[in-house]
């Protein structure tokens, strides 16, 4: 059965970043955020295709695996995209260049909908949808077969999908520090932990893996 599935990254005192650019798509702070994720080995061979087999290993490691397996489709904002940094570049493919990390179908989310679906290398189709998020997910579940679907953000995506109920695995990373500004992602969302099953786990970076299942 199709499970509708999330990862975000936060930070202890509950914030993600709040200020992209078009140098800096995922914020200041992204870096900050994601220091332990983005060294392991699993996301240098899947994402700079490093082969040589350096990174780090253990817990984090072992979540980015995880990340990716079992994905038959994927729902984000025009935001992730770079929609709102580039909204009048037609040819705009997204930030990952011709062959995108994903291998599957991406629904994005954006006002400037209707747009043509844009293919690109390695399996990865973008289709473009203004609609009610529940008719994307039903949309998005379909094309993922008996795979899951992935919600991939920004912000303001999770918080909807968060919001209505409709994530059934949500993983959160929460790294050893304090940002003191951006996004806070809890706000409103008051006893998720009685429709899922939290559990929590340390990783030697310090990064604690939050786990919550329906």
């Amino acid at each position: 059965m199709t499970r509708v599935r999330m990862d975000l990254f936060t930070s202890l005192d509950g914030y993600t970043p709040s200020d992209p650019t078009p140098d800096n798509p995922m914020g200041e702070d992204w870096g900050r955020l994601t220091t332990a994720y983005a060294a392991t080995r699993t996301f240098r061979e899947n994402v700079f295709g490093d082969t040589s087999g350096t990174g780090t290993t253990g817990v984090d490691d072992r979540y980015a695996a995880a990340h990716s397996k079992g994905i038959g489709s994927e729902i984000m904002g025009a935001g992730m995209f770079g929609l709102h940094a580039f909204p009048n570049d037609a040819h705009w493919k997204g930030w990952w260049g011709d062959t995108p990390p994903f291998g599957t179908a991406v629904y994005v989310l954006t006002h400037t909908a209707p747009r043509p679906s844009r293919p690109m290398q390695g399996g990865t189709t973008f289709h473009f949808r203004d609609t009610a998020i529940e008719d994307v997910l039903a949309e998005a579940t379909e094309a993922a077969g008996d795979l899951d679907v992935r919600v991939g953000g920004g912000y303001r995506t999770a918080r909807d999908f968060l919001r209505a109920g409709l994530v059934d695995d949500l993983h959160l990373l929460v790294a050893p520090i304090f940002l003191g500004r951006g996004h806070r992602l809890w706000d409103d969302l008051r006893s998720i932990e009685l429709t899922h099953t939290i559990t929590t786990e340390v990783a030697e970076s310090g990064t604690i893996h939050i786990t919550l299942t329906r």
